[in-house]
């Protein structure tokens, strides 16, 4: 891989909250296509490893490398797109319609006063249609289903055209067929689109057919390779040892 295809590089980096460590000379490198599964327990660091990488904690100790740029020096951060745990855990009486909700990623660029351009409404609805939500742009949000609703949020960071996807626990509350075509839209998205897949979860069943990448974290990186590799791994052996819920699909 040349240095260009890689997106985001983490280097011996360390973090700790007053004092307690919780993330222990990390190394991770993210490259362009990536379909990338960051997995751990509850309480691993997962988050805090993204917070630092998305430039909502400081980097304390070590090194992060953002489409080349020290993260100190990095400005174009339209190019990650980001969909917290939060992002659906908002009052179902919310007086917003779906198509507010995005055009909130539109508002972060423009002045309070400027409109919605006719092209901003024409990709708007386009990319409602790609996620499977075409002609809901007047239903308040508050009426969908958590799956739904999940994918307004990931419509909304779409809109800004990310090079990279970053969701956190993306599924929690989604039953397990929606779950599948959850995976298969994302996986449209990385292929078609090319855009570089995060999914961060405690669950090892978040490991299907698309997943490229694995990042195993419990305070320290201890798996950073393939998909493939990591199936054959000690790690999954220990993962499954420890009751873990696996439903892992080769390629």
């Amino acid at each position: 891989m040349t240095k260009e295809e890689e997106l985001i590089v983490v280097k011996n980096l360390f973090f700790s909250y007053n004092y307690r460590p919780v993330l222990t000379d990390i190394n991770l490198t993210i490259r362009s296509g990536d379909f990338l599964a960051l997995l751990g327990p509850n309480g691993a660091g997962k988050t805090t490893l993204i917070k630092i990488i998305l430039g909502l904690l400081p980097l304390q100790r070590g090194e992060v490398y953002l489409f080349g740029q020290p993260i100190k020096l990095f400005k174009d951060w339209h190019l990650l797109g980001y969909v917290p745990q939060t992002a659906t855990h908002f009052d179902p009486m919310f007086p917003a319609t779906v198509q507010e909700v995005i055009a909130m990623a539109l508002f972060s660029r423009k002045k309070f006063w400027q409109r919605i351009k006719k092209e901003e409404k024409e990709a708007l609805s386009q990319i409602l249609e790609r996620v499977g939500l075409a002609g809901k742009e007047k239903t308040p949000i508050g009426h969908l289903s958590t799956g739904q609703q999940q994918k307004v949020f990931i419509a909304r960071a779409l809109l800004q055209k990310p090079r990279i996807l970053i969701l956190d626990e993306p599924t929690t509350g989604i039953d397990a067929e929606s779950q599948q075509q959850f995976y298969d839209m994302l996986y449209e998205f990385n292929k078609k689109d090319g855009i570089t897949i995060v999914l961060i979860t405690h669950d090892i069943g978040i490991v299907n057919r698309h997943v490229t990448k694995v990042a195993c974290l419990e305070g320290r990186m201890i798996y950073h390779g393939s998909h493939d590799d990591f199936c054959r791994s000690e790690v999954f052996k220990d993962m499954i040892g420890r009751g873990n819920h696996v439903i892992s699909h080769q390629h």
